[in-house]
């Protein structure tokens, strides 16, 4: 290796604050996961899976964009047999870099819907996420909420807000917009967006129920863990979650997924770690560690999770959340939406 690829590798180490991993691995009995997921997310699941098979599960934490270049930059040299992360734009991402190598197995196409995996077999969604319309119960009549785009109109002018388009999620949305739309009726709810905004776009989606909490605003858009975590501490606060586009195309759904690496050298174990994944006890796990919804169908829902009322998922494939994202930011550009 030149001395170049030395120092580009000491930093992108120092820079992430990995641990070191085991040196020696047997392919039969571990398997090694990089994951953009917190810690306190994975960890029970991997613990239930080493339970259960005996195989053991090394892995190491860091932001998704930071773990993707650690993956490109060791090539075939990478401990990693899996790469966990957040948002179908962001497995698809993954996977045009060629970074995850093609798994399809009857039991992830049993366990996982069609929409929530990766067409060519690249990833596959393991947990469910909606992104949907937030109100402050005390200001806003559910009967005037309908869809994304009807928070274009003028009747929602200065009483908006939004999480700020540089995030994945805001991304994905407008490229699921896109690909039911088109560009044009996607840039007109977009300009509706901006000019009804009663505030600078928010870093987070705790910031925008913030606002909302605060008479800023009176709805907004979030993903329903997000309010799933502010009603587990302020259960009494007047904000309600909305299913929007009941009638059209259904509610926003995004992912936490994974997929198996490319040069993964225990890649056994890994499709049996990602199998595993999509049953029925790892998904009941996933849902009460972070709120969200199984994205196995055949799984129900956490209690509090479910309290909050069925809704119709946008059955796109989420591959287009990572298709048509150059488009969503060109388009959010174009038309103010900072």
């Amino acid at each position: 290796m030149n001395s170049k690829k030395v120092v580009s590798s000491v930093i992108v180490v120092a820079v992430l604050g990995f641990s070191s991993l085991s040196a020696v691995q047997s392919a039969s009995d571990s398997v090694t996961v990089y994951s953009s997921r917190k810690a306190h997310l994975i960890k029970p699941l991997f613990d239930a899976f080493t339970k259960d098979t005996g195989i053991k599960v090394e892995y190491l934490t860091g932001k998704g964009s930071a773990l993707i270049e650690r993956l490109k930059l060791e090539g075939e040299n990478t401990k990693a047999d899996m790469f966990v992360t957040v948002d179908a734009g962001n497995l698809w991402y993954a996977g045009s870099q060629g970074l995850f190598q093609k798994v399809k197995t009857k039991i992830l196409e049993n366990n996982i819907p069609t929409h929530l995996r990766d067409p060519d077999g690249l990833w596959t969604g393991l947990s469910v996420r909606a992104r949907t319309i937030v109100y402050n119960t005390e200001r806003v009549n559910p009967r005037d909420l309908s869809t994304y785009a009807d928070l274009a109109l003028k009747k929602w002018g200065r009483r908006l807000c939004l999480r700020t388009s540089k995030k994945i999620y805001t991304k994905s949305l407008v490229a699921s917009l896109i690909y039911h739309h088109g560009k044009e009726k996607t840039g007109n709810i977009i300009t509706g967006w901006v000019d009804n905004l009663a505030a600078t776009p928010n870093a987070k989606d705790s910031h925008v129920m913030n606002a909302i909490l605060s008479g800023q605003c009176d709805v907004g858009l979030v993903n329903t863990y997000y309010y799933g975590r502010l009603m587990d501490k302020k259960p009494n606060i007047p904000l309600k979650l909305f299913w929007a586009n009941q009638n059209t195309t259904g509610v926003h759904v995004n992912v936490s997924g994974a997929g198996v690496t490319k040069y993964a050298k225990n890649a056994k174990s890994a499709i049996k770690l990602l199998e595993w994944l999509s049953g029925a006890k790892a998904q009941i796990i996933y849902g009460s560690l972070n709120k969200e919804y199984p994205a196995n169908q055949g799984v129900a829902s956490d209690s509090v999770v479910s309290a909050w009322g069925a809704f119709k998922q946008d059955k796109m494939n989420l591959s287009q959340a990572g298709i048509l994202q150059s488009e969503a930011v060109k388009l959010m550009q174009i038309k103010g939406y900072r």
